[in-house]
């Protein structure tokens, strides 16, 4: 029998025998797995399909990488850390494989991808949180920082610089984020709708998709703009058009349901940018909103004017209606506006002792509680949750200074002012409609970043660096048509 079984091996194709071998291993860990009470094992078989597939053809990797942004949930591991399963798995082994896919044919690679100035200005944003890394006053921290920022750039700006390079790209990226989203929401709308779709309950209808309502409205707003100018990729009455279109009313649906009011205006927002990037109008309205900035806090800092702002302790708390909220919110008295104050002036505080590096990435929990003030303090100033400091820039020159800060702000200015010159030079329509939509996608996210630090989780982070490597990919595309027209 063993010589029978020797034969069959022998004269069996790659196929077969990689098939027998997983086979055999399925079995043994789900054996070991039952008998020794190690549950966890049964995720195995899984797991080495997924390396085999990522070795194979780590195109689809990426792509189900995509589809998991929606879906994935936070988990909580033992001494502090924590992960966004399945997407952070597989973007370190995206990365991984990246690298020996850049090693094995970097001499074929697309040079004009590596030298674009947004490629370019992004190296120095990674180079000079390195740096910060290295001088920061908790090390092991920054370096966990570092090694996560890492992995995020790697998969989704340098592979997915890529996958996304046609439209056929652009669209199949579209569907594998846009269905399971909208899988998301629904589900959420659903169970919200059981509770009467109550201010005070959208909390418990979130998980195991959002850790809160701001990623749930935010992943839906940023994903909008590509929403609204995707369908007219499709013919009018085609059922891909219609099944997009009807979605939109879900997705605002979900928005306004969600609560959250950075949402609201970040939507907004979006809507004017639409009319400023036609009008050729960006780079004035950013002078302005940096001029209006640097007014700002030098007013509040002249004379330490800020401190009139301190709320009222007894009567700043949470509220359990959303009319309520609103009302507290223009009147300074809702907790999580004052909060945030209370954080920003302790980051103010932070960034005036250490200027240049910044306390090192991922530091602002640990050292910002000496730095505050006292009559900015609120009912969940202890900070149980050991959040951060709900705004990406102030975070930014906090933890990495004010080069950091800068460099971060020159790359963003850098991709939405070539954005919009990309978008009047491009001719073809269907062209246009993804620049517009991946600028679009980035204000939102410009805009969510003025009150809540997203960047860094796999909702919103994911989509600063693939509307980064979009933009990329498209101005290549432009230059090359332009070139070979000449």
């Amino acid at each position: 029998m063993l010589n029978r079984i020797s034969q069959s091996w022998t004269y069996a194709s790659d196929v077969q025998r990689f098939f027998a071998v997983y086979a055999a291993a399925m079995l043994l860990t789900l054996f070991v797995g039952i008998a020794a009470e190690w549950y966890f094992l049964a995720a195995v078989p899984a797991v080495l399909l997924l390396i085999f597939l990522t070795v194979v053809d780590f195109r689809a990797v990426f792509f189900l990488m995509l589809a998991c942004i929606p879906l994935s949930t936070e988990l909580v591991l033992p001494n502090g850390f924590g992960t966004d399963v399945p997407s952070e798995p597989l973007m370190i082994g995206l990365m991984l494989v990246g690298i020996l896919y850049a090693i094995r044919y970097g001499r074929t690679l697309q040079s004009n991808f590596i030298q674009h100035p947004i490629t370019l200005l992004l190296f120095v944003h990674l180079a000079w949180i390195a740096f910060s890394t290295f001088t920061s006053s908790e090390l092991i921290i920054s370096v966990k920082f570092l090694l996560a920022k890492i992995w995020y750039v790697a998969a989704f700006f340098f592979v997915a610089g890529l996958m996304l390079k046609t439209p056929r790209d652009f669209k199949l990226f579209f569907w594998v984020i846009f269905i399971p989203l909208l899988f998301t929401v629904v589900t959420t709308v659903i169970r919200h709708a059981a509770f009467g779709f109550s201010f005070k309950d959208v909390y418990q209808v979130l998980h195991p998709f959002y850790r809160n309502h701001v990623a749930y409205a935010s992943i839906i707003v940023v994903f909008m703009p590509y929403v609204w100018f995707l369908r007219l990729e499709y013919n009018k009455g085609s059922w891909k058009r219609n099944a997009i279109f009807w979605s939109l009313p879900i997705l605002l649906l979900a928005v306004q349901m969600s609560y959250t009011r950075a949402a609201y205006v970040a939507l907004f927002i979006a809507i004017g940018a639409y009319f400023i990037i036609r009008l050729r109008w960006t780079k004035w309205i950013l002078l302005l909103a940096a001029l209006g900035t640097v007014l700002g806090l030098t007013f509040m800092a002249t004379q330490n004017r800020y401190l009139e702002y301190a709320p009222n302790f007894e009567t700043t708390v949470s509220h359990q209606d959303f009319n309520n909220l609103i009302t507290a919110t223009y009147e300074m008295e809702d907790i999580s506006t004052m909060e945030r104050l209370y954080r920003w002036v302790a980051g103010f505080q932070m960034s005036i002792e250490k200027p240049l590096v910044g306390f090192g990435p991922g530091n602002f929990y640990t050292f910002y509680k000496s730095y505050t003030v006292t009559s900015f303090q609120t009912y969940v100033s202890d900070n149980p949750d050991q959040s951060g400091i709900h705004s990406y820039y102030l975070m930014t020159m906090v933890e990495q200074g004010v080069p950091g800060l800068l460099l971060f702000v020159l790359l963003l200015a850098y991709a939405l002012l070539h954005g919009e010159q990309l978008y009047h030079q491009t001719p073809q329509a269907s062209d246009k409609r993804m620049v517009m939509a991946v600028l679009l996608s980035l204000i939102v996210i410009a805009a969510l970043l003025l009150i809540n630090d997203l960047i860094e989780t796999d909702k919103i982070g994911s989509f600063f660096f693939l509307a980064l490597a979009l933009l990329v990919n498209l101005d290549i595309k432009h230059r090359m048509a332009h070139e070979a027209g000449d």
